[in-house]
């Protein structure tokens, strides 16, 4: 290839890129984007595309939080659902270009999922570990129940920098009813 050919690429590159952080800045100063999701002290979410415990509090926490919104997710994380969640609009980010899903509406990536939950002032976004690392950017919001545990995980929930999240609120619970016995659930904000 010519250095005018990889000039012309590397132009068109940038000027791609920079169109779509004129978009994703437009979502981040219209829309409230919440992450919610459950991590363990090191930052585990999941192992065999299922989650590792069970922590009925936490699921309808979830449920009140989510229901009446978009709710944005990996392909993987949909299947691991019985079914598309009642009572919110799912959409399903997946690569592959011929992709269904019943229930659910998808698409192809993170900005396309923004644009299908237009009308949402509080679009959730429930996970996995590669669409939560891409959502860090232009969310508002982390709505994180922290499990007092290590675990054994393949799926992992990015680091959180202090330096651009701030804890506005925290409750610590004491789980009687099992394992994990202890969680907290932590609102952050972006700074």
């Amino acid at each position: 290839m010519s250095s005018k050919n990889a000039i012309d690429k590397a132009n068109e590159k940038l000027l791609f890129e920079a169109e779509n952080d004129k978009k994703l800045s437009y979502i981040e100063n219209t829309k409230e984007v919440t992450i919610i999701a459950a991590a363990s002290e090191n930052n585990a979410l999941g192992k065999d595309n299922r989650l590792i415990w069970h922590i009925p509090e936490d699921l309808k926490r979830f449920k009140r939080l989510t229901s009446g919104h978009a709710i944005i997710m990996g392909r993987k994380t949909f299947e691991s659902l019985p079914k598309a969640l009642p009572n919110r609009h799912n959409i399903v980010i997946s690569r592959n270009k011929s992709y269904t899903a019943e229930g659910a509406s998808v698409c192809h990536n993170l900005e396309e999922a923004m644009a299908l939950a237009e009308n949402d002032s509080q679009p959730f976004i429930i996970g996995g570990g590669q669409i939560y690392e891409q959502a860090m950017e232009i969310a508002h919001k982390i709505e994180l129940t922290r499990v007092h545990k290590d675990y054994e995980a393949d799926t992992f929930f990015p680091f959180i920098d202090l330096n651009k999240w701030s804890i506005v609120s925290e409750e610590s619970i004491e789980n009687s009813n099992g394992e994990p016995s202890r969680f907290s659930y932590l609102t952050y904000i972006k700074k």
